[in-house]
């Protein structure tokens, strides 16, 4: 691991990027992610075969279901059908201030079959397990992801699997890194528009993606810079001076325009 100029910890080497390369066109998926086609994932089960893709949409027959989250960085959004997640929305309701172990516990959610969908209570129970016992989040099932972005194939697809799969809690990754995981070791710019597309942050941890001189690079969810620094230090690989707990920048330095050398700081 090297230590990057701003702070960064945790950079994958050369040895632990070359392990994770996949040949151009080559996609892998972790299997926690997907059931058979039509069948929910079940956290006592583990899938075999992969979904089949939606030809670009969601299944019509999609009903979304809404659990709001209570964390230390504000109300989380979560929507989920029951085959699995659509959204993760970080609402940005405060600055990223509290101590991780200080999340109350959530409302309780409405009534109605898809509320009560079993990929919102995983989410629910994974999202408070990685604010409060970050060290235990091997122990749960992932939930399943039913977004579009994840039914049918493409270079966002291929680079958010590669990102959830290579890049540990307490690693960072940079741009330039993911885009050879990923098969496209020129294509760091469209990592970040991939970044910028990712459905659900913190689960599809786009918050570990850096630039590869060590600074942060962007953000582009609720909260800027000032979230990403957060989750980071969290995570024990941010050696900024602000730590969880210690506050956060009242006005975070907006997202960079592009025009990067190397297309680099636009997650």
């Amino acid at each position: 691991m090297v230590k990057g100029r701003q702070g960064v910890t945790g950079m994958l080497g050369p040895a632990e990027t070359a392990r994770h390369l996949v040949p151009e066109n080559v996609m892998t998926f972790p299997k926690p992610l997907w059931g058979s086609p039509g069948r929910p994932v079940s956290g006592r089960t583990a899938p075999t075969r992969l979904m089949l893709p939606v030809r670009g949409r969601m299944d019509a027959a999609c009903v979304l279901g809404r659990r709001m989250v209570a964390s230390p960085l504000g109300p989380i959004e979560v929507t989920a059908c029951e085959r699995g997640l659509h959204s993760i929305r970080l609402l940005g309701g405060k600055t990223p201030d509290a101590s991780p172990t200080e999340a109350p516990a959530a409302p309780e959610p409405p009534g109605s079959p898809a509320a009560t969908a079993e990929p919102l209570a995983q989410c629910e129970a994974w999202l408070h397990t990685y604010f409060q016992r970050p060290e235990a989040l091997r122990e749960l099932p992932m939930p399943a992801l039913h977004h579009p972005i994840f039914l049918r194939d493409s270079f966002t697809r291929r680079v958010l699997y590669k990102l959830l799969k290579a890049v540990s809690f307490g690693e960072v990754v940079s741009y330039q890194q993911l885009a050879a995981l990923a098969g496209s070791p020129r294509a760091a710019r469209a990592v970040g528009g991939a970044m910028r597309s990712n459905p659900v942050p913190i689960l599809v941890p786009c918050h570990r993606v850096v630039c590869s001189s060590g600074a942060l690079g962007n953000y582009s969810g609720a909260g800027g810079l000032a979230m990403k620094e957060w989750l980071l230090s969290h995570e024990g690989s941010w050696r900024g001076q602000r730590r969880p707990g210690q506050g956060a920048p009242a006005a975070p330095s907006p997202p960079a325009e592009p025009g990067s050398s190397r297309g680099e700081g636009h997650g």
